[in-house]
């Protein structure tokens, strides 16, 4: 006969073996939300850095969310490197130059004049000669986390009048990079600032006369070459030096895994963008249909590099981590022009 006190005994005990025996049921946890703006608006971003974000989103399943914003969407270009640093931003897709970096090796963020001719010369730097554990350096040094460094476009000049001659550079009033502006004075041109968005009508506007911003694949997948005219076929730069950062806080906080899978899409995304431009700036070179193409005679041009040269002997005097950026460029480029080609023709 089963008593009162037995039977409570009884179920109490069953209960917890139950509760025991049942699978343990976890809550899943929130994903990991990072915020993350790029230097570019969102037409070229539908290219050089979307792709890479929904890639992440989607191998991440559901342990983290990077949200992309476009240029200037959360904070001024010029501001992202403090709003990073902050906490403001997670995650920045800019290079040193835009976001007005503080480091040492900002002036060579985007495009230092004529010191890479082809895509290929910047993981080359970064992986073979060093260039990676100086940015790596400089930006633990103010909090931030140097994710990657990517090769991006060239820089030519397109613009409303052609350019046939250095002496045509005078009094143009251009959209360009800080260091590239700051190059470039010394023939003549006036480097005009604005926010990125507000270009294609600065041109319309005739305030300003073309830029100096990007190759010719850029200049058509955002609209540029429907408001300019002429393409310069001579490049300042055959390379952009680009990057991906973050916090360092926010970096330091994730697992491994999560690590490691962010360096891989961003990785992804520099190797997109090495033969979507090389293969973009021949093709609408040739079959663009909207610029007409001037080149400055060879023996002109040689006038601009050998100012080049000058120039980073400027910037080597400037500091001693400067000085090491421009020793390790001077030697890669001695041994490019030593191989012959097709590393330097």
């Amino acid at each position: 006969m089963t008593t009162r006190r037995k039977f409570l005994t009884t179920g109490a005990l069953g209960g917890a073996a139950a509760a025991l025996a049942a699978p343990t049921v976890l809550r899943a946890q929130a994903p990991i939300k990072w915020r993350m703006q790029t230097y570019a608006g969102a037409a070229l971003g539908e290219h050089v850095v979307k792709p890479a974000v929904e890639a992440f989103n989607t191998i991440a399943q559901g342990q983290m969310e990077i949200e992309l914003y476009y240029s200037d969407q959360l904070v001024p270009t010029a501001e992202l490197f403090q709003a990073m640093q902050a906490g403001t931003i997670d995650c920045v897709q800019s290079d040193d130059d835009s976001m007005a970096s503080p480091t040492e090796v900002t002036v060579f963020g985007g495009y230092f004049p004529l010191a890479l001719r082809y895509s290929l010369d910047v993981p080359a730097l970064f992986s073979k000669y060093g260039l990676k554990q100086i940015w790596e350096e400089e930006y633990a040094a103010v909090g931030v986390k140097h994710i990657s460094a990517g090769s991006w476009d060239p820089c030519n000049f397109s613009t409303k009048k052609p350019i046939n001659s250095l002496k045509d550079l005078e009094g143009l009033r251009i959209f360009t990079f800080p260091t590239a502006g700051r190059f470039l004075t010394q023939f003549g041109v006036v480097p005009v600032t604005l926010p990125w968005e507000d270009v294609e009508v600065a041109l319309q506007t005739g305030e300003l006369d073309g830029l100096a911003w990007s190759g010719i694949t850029e200049v058509y997948t955002v609209g540029w070459a429907n408001v300019t005219d002429y393409f310069l076929t001579n490049n300042i730069s055959g390379a952009w030096i680009g990057h991906f950062f973050a916090n360092m806080d926010r970096w330091n906080a994730l697992p491994p895994h999560l690590q490691k899978l962010l360096e891989t899409c961003f990785e992804q995304s520099h190797y997109y963008r090495q033969h979507w431009y090389w293969a973009g700036e021949a093709d609408l070179r040739i079959n663009g249909g909207k610029l007409k193409l001037t080149t400055i005679p060879d023996e002109e041009w040689q006038t601009v590099q050998d100012a080049a040269v000058k120039f980073w002997d400027e910037i080597a005097a400037e500091s001693e981590t400067k000085a090491k950026v421009v020793e390790i460029i001077k030697k890669y480029n001695d041994t490019m022009v030593q191989a012959g080609p097709p590393y330097r023709y």
